[in-house]
């Protein structure tokens, strides 16, 4: 028996992949980098906007055509916000809602009417790492939301607020970094509310984290602002802290904020923000924001452009609200006509990549430790690329004259310039000799270590 596992939307979504394949490879079923070759197909969908549901369909069918004996069974938001319209898409053979994730692979086994024994002994609690990302593991830490922000409909797909235990985090940390993995992104659906449900805190979290695993690098995914206290960015004296965290905002206008139930005031935020910038000159922050919210004006928007540029956000994920049924926001009056959600979310994403150059503009010079991903690319004149990221996330090339397995390496470099508002130029700082060095012989790829 073969799995293929896939997902849409969220790094939690991502997350999960790596909970499940841990848990098909305990029960002897094979983890698949190919849908072709899947005797199951389990996709994570998402349901985050209406597009994105759209393409959870999409994505279903395309699986489904693609290999027609495979078993499909789909999960999350999608899957649990609309379970009678997906329980009726060609192919699927079983839905499991998120509240039954847990059980996932259990359902699965069923589903297959697979009992047999693993084929090979496998050691108690390995974690057989899902093989779309060696080199960068998502840490689920909690799942579920006690908010209720009116434009969304995933809090109402996740439900109550569940965490896990310090304990059982970090021996899925340890037990990641024994397998080699140099970075952990700590992820959820409310991250910062951690522990609310077991009289704990995301900063107990990060505290234990520290001080009983070595991971070297760990980082956050989405933290609203509201749940920080005036404490936390303390713990980022301790350099395994990567000084980049996604704080979304999501308006710069009070106003809309309050129609939004967000928790905090943008002044707050931008306090918040440039407090931290100042004691930590290279923190990187990046943020969400809707465009064309209901009764979003003019003055609003301008609002929402003020404070990227006065936050100097490294990046910003920028949305067209749209109606989510079930949600708040959807029956609220005076809802903004699609022209100008687009002429809005244009100008938007220019003030943003602007703001992003400004940002690449003060780290030229900066020396700093990239961790590289994937294999060296040909460039097409006999170079090879490889790219990685800074410890404040941002994406960083370089080219080599030599094919090198850099993959999850952590390598000291310069940043010399800067490519374009998405990618910066590096050079290493030392030499490269020791490591692998790939060379074709025979047609047949091999390693030569120089």
């Amino acid at each position: 028996m073969k799995v293929y596992l896939t997902s849409l939307g969220c790094r939690l979504n991502e997350a999960e992949l790596q909970t499940w394949s841990n848990d098909f490879s305990q029960f002897g079923i094979s983890v698949v980098s190919d849908q072709a070759d899947a005797t199951l197909i389990v996709i994570n969908t998402c349901a985050v906007t209406g597009e994105a549901s759209r393409k959870s369909r999409q994505t279903i069918r395309r699986y489904h055509r693609n290999n027609p004996t495979a078993k499909i069974i789909i999960t999350g938001c999608y899957a649990s916000l609309e379970k009678e319209e997906a329980q009726e898409l060609l192919g699927v053979d079983l839905v499991v809602s998120n509240k039954d994730k847990s059980k996932l692979a259990e359902k699965a086994r069923e589903l297959l009417e697979y009992n047999e024994m693993p084929f090979a002994a496998i050691e108690p609690g390995s974690s057989a790492l899902f093989s779309r990302n060696k080199v960068r593991a998502f840490i689920k830490v909690q799942d579920g939301c006690r908010y209720r922000c009116t434009y969304c409909i995933v809090t109402i797909a996740r439900g109550d607020e569940v965490s896990r235990s310090i304990d059982d985090i970090i021996e899925e940390i340890n037990r990641l970094e024994k397998e080699g993995i140099q970075e952990i992104v700590i992820t959820g659906v409310h991250v910062g509310g951690y522990g609310s449900d077991i009289d704990l805190s995301l900063y107990q979290l990060v505290e234990a984290i520290l001080e009983k695993s070595t991971i070297p690098r760990i980082r956050f995914a989405s933290v609203e602002p509201w749940d920080l206290p005036d404490n936390f960015f303390e713990l980022f004296e301790n350099k395994r802290l990567m000084p980049h965290m996604h704080l979304p905002i999501q308006s710069g206008s009070n106003r809309i904020l309050r129609k939004m139930s967000r928790r905090c005031k943008s002044e707050t935020f931008l306090a918040l923000v440039q407090n931290v910038t100042k004691t930590i000159p290279e923190f990187n922050f990046t943020t969400d924001i809707i465009v064309g919210f209901p009764d979003e004006s003019d003055e609003d928007y301008l609002l929402s452009l003020d404070i990227i540029s006065q936050a100097n956000f490294g990046h910003v994920h920028i949305f067209s609200y749209s109606k989510r049924s079930g949600t708040k926001a959807a029956g609220l009056p005076n809802q903004i006509e699609s022209q100008i959600k687009k002429t809005r979310s244009k100008k938007m994403h220019l003030v943003a990549e602007e703001v992003k150059i400004k940002q690449f503009q003060n780290m030229l010079g900066v020396t700093c430790d990239v961790l590289f991903e994937g294999e060296g690319r040909e460039t097409g004149n006999g170079n090879y690329r490889y790219y990685g990221y800074t410890p404040n996330y941002h994406k960083v090339t370089m080219e080599l004259q030599t094919k090198y397995i850099l993959n999850n390496q952590i390598i000291p470099c310069e940043i010399t310039n800067i490519i374009d508002d998405t990618l910066l130029n590096v050079v290493a700082l030392k030499e490269l000799n020791h490591f692998s060095i790939c060379k074709e012989f025979n047609s047949i790829n091999v390693t030569q270590i120089s």
